[in-house]
């Protein structure tokens, strides 16, 4: 313990850096690791979408080991990919400071409701018995299944609270749309107002629902920008109940799946937990500005 004392009096920081060691001489070079990460970045394999390890080994004449560690350290991974869209609404930025605000800063005496639909939702079963986890070995399931009828899951989701209400319906039109603006009118006290923050969805916009609306005007519609699926909170939502209950589940009816799905929902809201949103308008915009800067250099 004196050593380390006495080597920090003397040099400080600098004295508790430990001594360079003896070892082997490094075999691979700075231009080795430069051409590797360059051809990952800027080339691709004849007959092949990406590289891997081996082929890009083969490539530079390295080892595929040390190809993996030099992807690990640059954090490269050809075998990934990942979707994305950007907006181009004309009104983009409007939309998301409108949205924005009213997450972040509700307006007194109103309920921000978040609402979209969940369509198609299949009632699935396997043509074989599920077969249980057990020690060592994962749950199990055919890749073949049954279907047995479809369902849509309209959901309004308080942002405040996180409280959901939610409805199955076997059609997604215009009228069973109506028909769940009915079941949140009577679900909202009255002396409310209600912000809904919509996407862009035909059924959202016919005369049928614009005269339902007309006549109450505690309501206001926030519409999404088009392509930004993400700003509703709603969408969340809908990637829970999917991984938790949907995606695993096995259904012999369509009726079977509705009342799972009115199960889950009855759980939820006992002990409902609404979602941070963290970011402020200006904070995703310029987020944004920089990604769109960034893609602009790659010359696509």
């Amino acid at each position: 313990m004196g050593k380390w004392r006495r080597r920090f009096l003397s040099k400080r920081c600098d004295g508790l850096l430990d001594e360079p060691r003896p070892g082997a001489p490094r075999k691979i070079s700075d231009k080795d690791v430069a051409r590797v990460v360059v051809r990952t970045l800027e080339t691709l394999p004849q007959g092949a979408t990406q590289w891997s390890t081996w082929s890009m080994a083969k490539e530079c004449g390295l080892s595929f080991s040390t190809v993996g560690r030099t992807w690990r350290a640059f954090a490269l991974k050809p075998h990934r990919n990942e979707t994305f869209k950007l907006s181009k609404d004309p009104l983009f930025i409007e939309k998301v400071r409108d949205i924005v605000g009213l997450y972040l800063h509700p307006p007194e005496r109103a309920v921000v409701l978040s609402v979209d639909e969940k369509s198609q939702i299949q009632a699935l079963d396997r043509t074989q018995l599920v077969l249980p986890m057990r020690p060592g070995v994962a749950r199990q399931q055919t890749h073949d299944y049954k279907r047995h009828g479809t369902t849509s899951l309209f959901v309004a989701l308080n942002t405040a609270t996180g409280e959901v209400l939610g409805k199955c319906f076997r059609r997604h039109r215009s009228v069973e749309f109506k028909k769940f603006l009915g079941l949140i009118d009577r679900s909202v006290p009255p002396e409310l107002d209600i912000h809904l923050v919509l996407d862009n969805y035909g059924t959202h916009k016919t005369a049928m629902i614009h005269n339902w609306l007309a006549r109450r005007p505690r309501y206001h519609l926030h519409f999404t920008p088009t392509s930004a699926s993400w700003i509703n909170q709603v969408e969340r939502w809908f990637a829970e109940i999917t991984r938790k209950q949907i995606r695993r589940g096995t259904y012999r009816s369509t009726q079977a799946l509705e009342n799972t799905i009115k199960e889950y929902l009855r759980v939820y809201n006992e002990d409902p937990k609404p979602f941070v949103w963290a970011k402020t308008a200006d904070e995703i915009l310029e987020s944004l500005k920089t990604y769109c800067e960034s893609i602009s250099d790659t010359g696509h």
